[in-house]
């Protein structure tokens, strides 16, 4: 679960940069420092996926993430698909412990 949620922030985050590429020349800088904010926590979020503080700051980096679109409009497109990806991460991560927990329970030796 964290591997495919830490997977998903950090390729955010370099898309995160291409969009503020696109909007340095058109919007103030206050928006180039927002997308930068965004970035930026994009890139620390991974290392606390260890808790579920991690995963709800993700999550809201998502939103924040499509909320982008205001400045860029096709991070609307791509934030949407990231947020598919996200939805899986957690979706197939829980799922994979569910069967690495019973992998591990059947593996115990019996006295």
């Amino acid at each position: 679960m964290r591997i495919l949620g830490s997977a998903v922030l950090v390729m955010e985050f370099f898309v995160m940069g291409f969009a503020m590429l696109l909007a340095k020349d058109n919007h103030e800088p206050s928006t180039i420092i927002a997308g930068a904010i965004i970035a930026i926590l994009m890139l620390l979020t991974p290392g606390l996926l260890k808790k579920r503080t991690g995963w709800i700051l993700g999550s809201i980096l998502q939103f924040l993430m499509i909320g982008y679109a205001v400045v860029v409009p096709s991070m609307a497109i791509v934030g949407l698909l990231f947020g598919g990806l996200w939805i899986a991460a957690i979706v197939v991560g829980r799922r994979g412990e569910a069967i690495r927990a019973e992998l591990m329970a059947s593996r115990t030796p019996n006295p």
